[in-house]
């Protein structure tokens, strides 16, 4: 390497050490040829780039990270389709009165699910109310469980497929508030079971479905 830089714009050839003719603030800059393994590397890395570019964006070859979580929902719900078939195959008013229901596996996993989800809608009671913590009561926006009026069904199978879809479209809600449809959040399970907790609550509403015997 030269001991003495040279005035110049560029180094043109390996070990020469230009001295750039532009400065700013007294301040001059050094021009040395870059050696051959970092070019190779940066114009190796400029072609993969546009190589990766192309396959990822022009070909089906590399799934991109949103059709990937597209494709995990669609096969999710997919999931939930067969999950809820299978229950239904087999799954009627008397199963869900006289097995779901009179099960306490069955009626505690409603209540679980019931305390986590329901609550703030239809309170811890059923009553669709809350105390205000002064004696008094806080309406909440569901609609009670307990008081024996069953607004759009009291078949059990009915109020299941209610809870899965949640409010008829037909339906302007309750206090300006309609039920989601828990099928989204709730598997078929999860969703039986809840409704097995609410009819062990008010079973004299349910007391006429006959009871069949199982296949």
């Amino acid at each position: 390497m030269s001991a003495d830089p040279k005035p110049g714009q560029f180094a043109k050839k390996k070990g020469e050490i230009i001295l750039r003719e532009h400065e700013f603030d007294g301040i001059q800059e050094f021009d040395q040829k870059l050696p051959n393994w970092w070019l190779f590397t940066f114009y190796g890395a400029i072609v993969f780039f546009v190589g990766y570019w192309f396959v990822y964006y022009g070909t089906s070859l590399v799934k991109n990270p949103q059709l990937a979580v597209q494709e995990k929902i669609i096969a999710v719900q997919a999931a939930q389709i067969r999950e809820l078939n299978k229950l239904l195959a087999d799954l009627n008013d008397s199963k869900l009165v006289h097995v779901f229901a009179k099960d306490p596996l069955y009626v505690a996993a409603g209540q679980a699910t019931f305390t986590k989800n329901c609550v703030p809608c239809h309170g811890a009671d059923l009553s669709a109310t809350q105390d205000d913590g002064h004696g008094g009561k806080i309406t909440l926006p569901g609609l009670p469980l307990t008081d024996h009026i069953w607004k759009f069904t009291d078949n059990p199978m009915g109020l299941f497929n209610l809870i899965n879809k949640g409010s008829p479209p037909e339906s302007t809600g309750n206090n300006g508030m309609k039920m989601e449809a828990w099928g989204q959040k709730l598997s078929p399970m999860e969703i039986a079971q809840v409704l097995s907790y609410v009819i062990s609550k008010v079973p004299e509403d349910f007391k006429n479905i006959p009871e069949t015997p199982a296949k």
